[in-house]
């Protein structure tokens, strides 16, 4: 699917419109999530528990939400300990309701990305956050982003990033650039850590509904942002159609974005 349209920036998000936006991103949020459980039936357990969060919080999922950031340092040893450093790092938040993990969308955006960059060693990091139906979790869950990030540049200093995003998740990498949305606040990336962040890739990101989009609003990312956005879908498109929420991860758009991604990645070594 083709990324879309880009929208005109417009100014500061005010009174009522604010307000309409959160109340349309929860709502349909919720519906996705029950049109998933619905559509699901049948099909065996392990799919069916992607959607699982959606009505029964998981304790990981509950911990995640109380646990206070991990500091830089304490990401940073973590990271060093787990592996040696490597070309690119993918930094991707999952979205509402799904499972701790890179997610539907991120787990084959990461895939593909691998295999688009022959040569170069890539690993992947799932934001650590609740992904909460109620949508108060996209501040935390940029906090860890970009801690994570920061930690991590830190320990591996030829470590390129490549973060992104599906539906709250893309919420949270918003955040994390620096820009201001209705969904909350929270740490952001340092600026002089842009240049090691080649691409940003965001899918069903709700930052439309308020007319802007990434490349509108960031003047640091704007250039090296991709963005997916179904037609018809409800969180990003104000359309009725959450099956087209629900696709980006089998329609092709992963697999878009990533080449995307690999192409900036290229261009920057």
């Amino acid at each position: 699917m083709p990324a879309g349209g880009r929208y005109p920036r417009r100014g500061p998000i005010r009174g009522s419109r604010a307000t309409w936006a959160a109340a349309s991103f929860a709502l349909v949020s919720a519906a996705a999530l029950a049109l998933s459980v619905t559509a699901l039936a049948g099909k065996p357990a392990t799919e069916i528990q992607q959607v699982a969060l959606a009505t029964t919080p998981t304790p990981a999922a509950s911990s995640a939400a109380a646990a206070p950031a991990a500091s830089p340092a304490a990401a940073a040893a973590a990271t060093a300990a787990a592996s040696s450093c490597p070309d690119v790092n993918v930094v991707f938040a999952r979205g509402t309701g799904e499972l701790p993990g890179l997610g539907m969308v991120g787990t084959p955006f990461a895939n593909a990305l691998s295999a688009d960059l022959p040569g170069k060693t890539v690993t992947d990091y799932a934001v650590n956050y609740a992904a909460d139906i109620a949508q108060t979790s996209a501040g935390p869950g940029a906090t860890d982003m970009s801690n994570h990030i920061i930690a991590m540049a830190a320990q591996c200093p030829g470590t390129m990033f490549v973060i992104g995003g599906y539906s709250q998740g893309a919420s949270v990498t918003d955040i994390a650039i620096g820009i201001q949305t209705i969904l909350g606040a929270g740490t952001t990336i340092s600026a002089a850590l842009a240049a090691r962040i080649p691409a940003v890739v965001a899918f069903g990101n709700p930052l439309r509904l308020t007319g802007q989009t990434i490349a509108a609003a960031s003047q640091l990312y704007g250039a090296k942002a991709d963005e997916f956005c179904n037609l018809g879908d409800p969180v990003c498109g104000n359309g009725v159609n959450i099956a087209a929420h629900l696709a980006y991860g089998t329609n092709g758009a992963a697999a878009q974005g990533a080449q995307f991604a690999a192409s900036k990645v290229n261009a920057a070594s």
